[in-house]
């Protein structure tokens, strides 16, 4: 029963379609902790979930958006908890994912008046959130809760709703027609935006025009990839997708070279380097220096971010839309190519360089086992259904170069941001949303370390509510943050500096089993397929402690003379692995360097 504001805010954000919150206590936010204790009593089904830190509510509420398409949820209390959730809201609002925070804050009479843990959390949250506002009458409750969803759904935006600690307790007042006071509604417009006819037939004639198209596909795209793949098939394209959009289009079409860049393919960069047409599609791919040069193809971009449009490369047409609705009407306009040469010569070009990659993972090292071999078993055992996450460093490397997703297949990271430790919540996140599925976290010893550990107590906390019990994390063990290390020799011409970069070394797997969960321990490159036979095999959390190479090196799929020269710089300047970062980059060249020379013998035999 809807006695106090507490109440109400709980059961206006279910009818928002709200099921589930990441939260977690504090004497800011106790009286609706205790609204939502009572409800969790009364079975109002409204899931609760408590894991060890602000920051994990806001990545997991994060998660949750990208992984559902719902608005994610999370509360924690006033100052600290609220401060706490900044960097979660920053990934949402970065990577365009619909989130509401509802943080609590000192009673009304203590605004303003430097009391305990009283700080201007409206202030706070300005740059991050789309909308912030604090509840501060039980009539202002209704419209506040309303608008924070509404905005949160149609801007792709994270939210925040401030709920002072005396407010949470007033008795709830049904607004009344008055002046000064709204009555709102729990219904957001539909987001299945098209542009006029007008525009799609301008964007039908470029592509029709067009005989090297290219679709830079991204996580915008998802659930409209049958029309992606209609519209790669009528116009002869080939595909590149964005890193977030990664599962958007299946590893299985053979003219989709994954992802672009530093993390990306060689048959990707080629199609930018050679296509006359690209078209955008749900993506703000920040890399421009990876996008073809002005003037060398037309392009289009198709997005419901209207700002981002036109942001990163000279388009010649933006379309503000959604794009599974913009491609249903676009499709009938696109004429059927017959030459298919361009996508041929993609799927061909992209065989190789699978077979590249399968000869980098290939490569032995003295100081640990191949990151890449590791990555590289597990995709090949990768159940149908997996969910794989991954985090910033050198994980994200490996997952953009080794991971496969089919068609079920979802994997996520965090991307513009790009912030450490997000692979565990967002695991625990997916584990969550789909409790029947197997999920996968790739993780480095770094990041696992910031507040990843933690989470392996939230697991042990929630196991016994999942259907399936496969939950598998693999730690990247090179007691380095490696990313950095790299980034300081290929960006700054600086040796890595052990002071900064050095990792202590931890035993990961023996973490897990105090905990009653399997370790496995994989110190060489043998090791990797019988570690990952042994996780998928056990219905439970298996953590595998993987002693990899701090050297292997994550080369980009183009060696730029910048790239070259900074790392020889660095080298010459005393880097404290300079023997194995010489010994091991060479063999990793000298391995590129054959498999592309075979290659290009192949397609010249054709």
């Amino acid at each position: 029963m809807i006695t106090t504001v507490s109440d109400f805010v709980i059961d206006r954000i279910q009818q928002w379609g709200v099921t589930r919150v990441f939260g977690y206590p504090g004497d800011g936010i106790g009286d609706f902790d205790g609204a939502l204790g009572r409800a969790e009593r009364q079975g109002d089904g409204l899931q609760y979930v408590r894991p060890t830190h602000e920051e994990i509510c806001s990545l997991m509420a994060t998660a949750h958006a990208k992984f559902t398409g719902e608005v994610g949820v999370c509360i924690a209390t006033s100052s600290p908890g609220a401060f706490h959730l900044l960097n979660g809201l920053y990934d949402a609002q970065m990577d365009n994912q619909p989130v509401v925070a509802i943080v609590g804050q000192q009673g009304l009479a203590a605004l303003g008046t430097a009391s305990l843990q009283m700080s201007n959390l409206e202030r706070t949250f300005a740059d991050v959130a789309a909308y912030v506002q604090t509840i501060v009458t039980p009539e202002q409750a209704q419209v506040v809760v309303d608008t924070a969803f509404r905005t949160a759904i149609l801007r792709r935006q994270p939210t925040v709703i401030v709920l002072p600690h005396d407010v949470q307790g007033m008795t709830m007042a049904e607004p009344q027609p008055a002046n000064w006071v709204s009555r709102s509604s729990a219904v957001a417009a539909s987001t299945r935006v098209t542009p006029p006819l007008a525009e799609l037939q301008k964007a039908a004639d470029i592509i029709n025009a067009g005989q090297k198209v290219t679709l830079l596909v991204g996580s915008g795209a998802r659930g409209a990839s049958a029309q992606v793949l209609e519209l790669a098939r009528k116009s002869g394209a080939g595909i590149v997708t964005a890193l977030r959009g990664k599962d958007v289009v299946s590893s299985e079409v053979p003219f989709h070279t994954q992802q672009l860049g530093l993390l990306g393919s060689l048959p990707s960069l080629h199609q930018m380097q050679r296509c006359d047409t690209v078209v955008m599609l749900g993506t703000n791919y920040p890399y421009g220096q990876f996008l073809p040069k002005t003037g060398q193809a037309r392009g289009i971009q198709v997005d419901l971010n209207a700002e981002q449009l036109g942001q990163r490369y000279p388009t010649e047409l933006n379309l503000w839309g959604d794009v599974g609705a913009t491609l249903d009407a676009l499709l009938p306009l696109i004429q059927q190519t017959e030459d298919l040469g361009w996508q041929m010569g993609i799927a061909e070009e992209m065989r190789g360089w699978e077979a590249e990659m399968k000869g980098q993972a290939m490569l032995d090292f003295a100081d640990g086992a191949n990151p890449r071999r590791v990555i590289h078993e597990l995709n090949l055992r990768l159940p149908d259904d997996a969910i794989v996450t991954a985090d910033a460093g050198t994980t994200a490397d490996w997952f953009g170069h080794h991971i496969r997703l089919r068609h079920e297949m979802k994997g996520d990271l965090s991307g513009r941001l790009a912030t450490m430790l997000a692979a565990m919540p967002y695991a625990v996140a997916a584990k969550f949303a789909y409790p029947d599925r197997s999920v996968i976290c790739t993780i480095g010893d770094g990041a696992f370390q910031m507040l990843g550990m933690n989470e392996l107590i939230t697991v042990k906390k929630y196991l016994s509510q999942w259907t399936n019990k496969q939950f598998i994390v693999v730690v990247m063990h090179n007691d380095d943050l490696a990313q950095v290390s790299w980034e300081m020799r290929t960006e700054d011409g600086n040796p890595v500096w052990p002071g900064s970069q050095d990792v202590e070394s931890v035993d990961y797997a023996g973490w897990a089993e105090l905990l009653g969960f399997r370790g496995i321990r994989l110190r060489a490159n043998e090791d990797a397929g019988p570690a990952w036979d042994a996780a998928f095999a056990h219905d439970g959390v298996t953590l595998i402690d993987a002693y990899v190479s701090r050297t292997a090196p994550p080369l980009p799929a183009h060696i730029t003379r910048e790239y070259a020269l900074n790392t020889a710089k660095a080298l010459l300047k005393g880097d404290p692995s300079e023997l194995d970062v010489i010994r091991d980059s060479a063999q990793a060249l000298a391995a590129e360097t054959v498999s592309r020379v075979k290659g290009a013998l192949h397609l010249g035999e054709r």
